[in-house]
């Protein structure tokens, strides 16, 4: 069965404070950039090849796609577009991992079959595919027994950020003002 990776670029990059907010679409690029491997590796637990979807919005717009990595760019915000996006999947009877840490956005693509992973899941090496009588720890966590959306991880955008994403470095900064966009 085709896979789709389908990875929310501003929750993503957003959830690592490296100095993103100085430079958005570049820290995108390099997003982008590291998910090649993915493709061909697989990744939350599913073999590849995986097809994998990166949804760009805000400064990050006009970001190219690359072999392996399909970018797509919202005209608003991302997460209707993701959703969109795992529904297509769901009619295409394609199986569909949403990469967010957003949980809301986590609700609204279970809604259509999607599984979920946090930004943890591509924001480290592709996982080396163990031998059969092993299998990799797995990368998310259930919320709630039977709840296979969410992710316990400690990779997740500080609380209180508006709609789950940081606007600028942690603690936040003069020139960074709540509510900017991505």
């Amino acid at each position: 069965m085709l896979m789709r990776l389908i990875v929310d670029a501003a929750n993503v990059v957003g959830s690592v404070p490296d100095g993103w907010w100085r430079d958005r679409r570049g820290a995108t690029e390099r997003l982008r950039d590291s998910l090649v491997p993915y493709a061909a590796k697989g990744a939350a637990g599913h073999p590849g090849p995986v097809e994998v979807v990166l949804v760009v919005e805000g400064a990050a717009r006009g970001v190219e796609s690359v072999p392996g990595v399909r970018v797509e760019a919202a005209a608003g915000g991302g997460d209707d577009l993701i959703v969109e996006l795992a529904a297509r999947a769901a009619a295409d009877g394609a199986g569909c991992v949403v990469v967010t840490a957003d949980r809301e956005l986590r609700r609204r693509v279970a809604a259509h079959g999607a599984e979920c992973a946090g930004p943890r899941t591509v924001r480290r090496a592709p996982e080396r595919r163990a031998p059969e009588d092993q299998s990799p720890a797995p990368d998310t966590a259930p919320d709630q027994p039977g709840d296979r959306t969410t992710d316990l991880s400690t990779d997740a955008p500080p609380e209180g950020a508006p709609d789950g994403l940081p606007d600028g470095p942690p603690g936040g900064s003069p020139g960074c003002s709540p509510g900017a966009g991505t």
